[in-house]
């Protein structure tokens, strides 16, 4: 089965199916009895381009997408690992300034490797410690769904870069934010939790299917960043569509009994999947996989 009929999610399914990988459910793996590490890569022409993202903000992502996974398991980071793939004829300044966005993350670089390339190609371990990891098999029915800030930022600022269109937005989807104090704060009760990624939808169902449970999300409860609507209606497209399918927002999606000062989208119940809502009425929503047309 090609890759395109299998999936993101199948092919991982399929590797822990025959033992090939262990303990890949959550978005770090977790050392006892509190080291955390995740790794991420970037690589051109399909997470970025040279000609939308410069190698400062290229560098922060790189660094920001990773301290994500990190603040999904309620972790401080203490350190990045950066492995570089690059053309021979690549600038040496071009490089000291990736480092320089990768610095701005606030997370000290201690090792790596280089190497050349036919095309840039950046990849980052980040290592953390948390006191407790919620991961993605603890939800369960009754716990309310809380999101950290507004989403379709990121998907907005996309469309902006491809259809030329200045705006502030952009600086969304070139500079993810960083959620490690929210993290830690979920960290303490949540009973599941990842960033959004992949986008809402895919993200929710990874919640759904290692909690076997099912999450009910409503859509007009979904904060929209904004500007996010005048762009969608711009680029022709739902702002749902913007805010739930793209991903790269990389706010937290959490579990939890009380949801405090965090965003209400929906709620955990019986059964398996995952329901999106409008006007109460179910409507499909789908987000990222890196295989899949």
């Amino acid at each position: 089965m090609r890759l395109s009929e299998l999936g993101e999610f199948g092919l991982l399914g399929e590797l822990a199916r025959r033992g090939l990988v262990q303990r890949i459910e959550n978005d770090a793996a977790r050392f006892a009895p509190d080291f955390v590490v995740t790794q991420d890569a970037l690589v051109e022409g399909v997470h970025f381009r040279l000609d939308w993202t410069g190698w400062r903000d290229l560098g922060y992502k790189a660094a920001a997408v990773n301290i994500s996974d990190l603040a999904a398991s309620g972790a401080e980071p203490e350190a990045l690992i950066v492995s570089l793939g690059l053309p021979r004829e690549t600038e040496a300044d071009d490089v000291i300034e990736l480092y320089e966005g990768i610095a701005e993350a606030g997370v000290p670089v201690l090792g790596g490797d280089t190497t050349s390339a036919d095309r840039l190609y950046l990849s980052v371990t980040a290592l953390g410690r948390a006191s407790r990891v919620p991961g993605r098999e603890g939800a369960r029915p009754g716990d309310l769904l809380v999101v950290t800030d507004p989403l379709g930022a990121s998907a907005a600022g996309f469309h902006c870069l491809k259809e030329g269109i200045k705006s502030s937005l952009v600086r969304s989807h070139l500079r993810p934010p960083l959620r490690v104090v929210e993290g830690k704060e979920l960290a303490g009760t949540a009973h599941a939790m990842l960033d959004i990624s992949d986008g809402l939808a895919s993200d929710a169902q990874r919640i759904a299917e290692r909690s076997h449970c099912r999450l009910v999300i409503e859509l007009e409860r979904v904060p929209i960043a904004d500007g996010v609507a005048e762009i969608a209606e711009r680029v022709h497209d739902d702002v749902y569509s913007l805010a739930c399918a793209f991903g790269e927002d990389y706010e937290l999606l959490a579990a939890v009994l009380e949801p405090g000062r965090f965003t209400v989208v929906g709620r955990c119940e019986e059964g398996e999947g995952v329901v999106f809502l409008r006007d109460g009425e179910p409507v499909e929503r789908s987000g990222w996989d890196h295989f899949r047309d």
